[in-house]
């Protein structure tokens, strides 16, 4: 036992990267998927608002992110355009960030070519806009004055999908895909707080907990926080139509778990390692 331990003790760096490496890659490349249990919670609360929403209805998507974060909102923004676009739900989206507009246009492409839809009819990216909170106010009297054209140079008063809506009252809801500011503070404080709009929610694991007092007031209809909160998301729509395709998310939690699992592995090994040597080391002194 005591020469188990030592070679325990001794064991090679580069084989416990060569594991963790394995462990992260084989869940994703095998597509590995875990139980995901999700309970009543934020997840939930923005699934079934959501789905409560009438056919035709209109929502902005904002997509205030970057690619550095796009392990944990990018799942999030392709689930709930599939959710949106399979009830029959006109997009309408936006950036607070500046690379959030080319973001939001490979979720739109990819799950609107899948499922038949077309650009113009059924959805809409506007693009960039800055000013941040000062935006989201002025689109409360006038959309198009914020947004003159779409990303492409379209004129908003050509765009099929956008006839009828001129303003945030003329908006179902708005679902803000935040990394930081702005982000759901903005469409919080403004289309909620000001022009009455329901307002849900997706942002990174680390800032979750800053918007749970929206949650507590009501002005969050719901939250997914980090991959976790992706993953949740898929896991409803996948209980609410079983041949839908599964996402990036819930393998992404397997591997997350296995790796996660393997390092506590190695930290209970080095742990029983390092005192038996030490006892080891007492015993020979005496």
């Amino acid at each position: 036992m005591g020469g188990l331990l030592e070679k325990l003790d001794r064991i090679d760096r580069r084989f416990i990267y060569l594991l963790m490496a394995l462990s992260v890659l084989v869940p994703l490349a095998f597509r590995l998927e875990m139980p995901i249990p999700v309970s009543p919670g934020p997840s939930m609360d923005l699934y079934e608002a959501v789905d409560a929403l009438p056919p035709g209805s209109v929502v902005i998507v904002s997509y205030d992110y970057d690619p550095s974060t796009m392990p944990e909102l990018q799942p999030m923004a392709v689930a709930l355009t599939r959710h949106l676009m399979s009830r029959g739900v006109k997009i309408i989206a936006t950036a607070l960030w500046p690379q959030g507009a080319s973001l939001a246009q490979n979720a739109l492409t990819q799950i609107s070519d899948s499922l038949g839809l077309s650009e113009y009819e059924d959805w809409v990216n506007l693009g960039y806009t800055v000013g941040g909170a000062v935006s989201v106010v002025r689109m409360g009297s006038s959309i198009s004055a914020v947004f003159p054209r779409d990303r492409v140079g379209v004129p908003y008063d050509s765009i099929p999908v956008l006839e009828g809506v001129g303003r945030l009252a003329d908006i179902s809801m708005v679902i803000a895909l935040s990394a930081g500011d702005p982000g759901i503070h903005a469409w919080v404080m403004v289309a909620q707080g000001r022009f009455g709009i329901p307002v849900g929610g997706g942002c990174t694991a680390v800032s979750a907990p800053e918007f749970y007092t929206y949650l507590g007031s009501g002005q969050l209809v719901g939250l997914l926080g980090g991959l976790k909160g992706a993953a949740d998301y898929e896991t409803l729509l996948k209980r609410d139509n079983p041949g839908a395709p599964g996402g990036t998310a819930t393998p992404g939690m397997a591997a997350q778990s296995i790796s996660h699992l393997v390092i506590m592995g190695f930290i209970v090994i080095g742990n029983i390692a390092f005192i038996a040597g030490r006892k080891r080391k007492r015993g020979g002194a005496k």
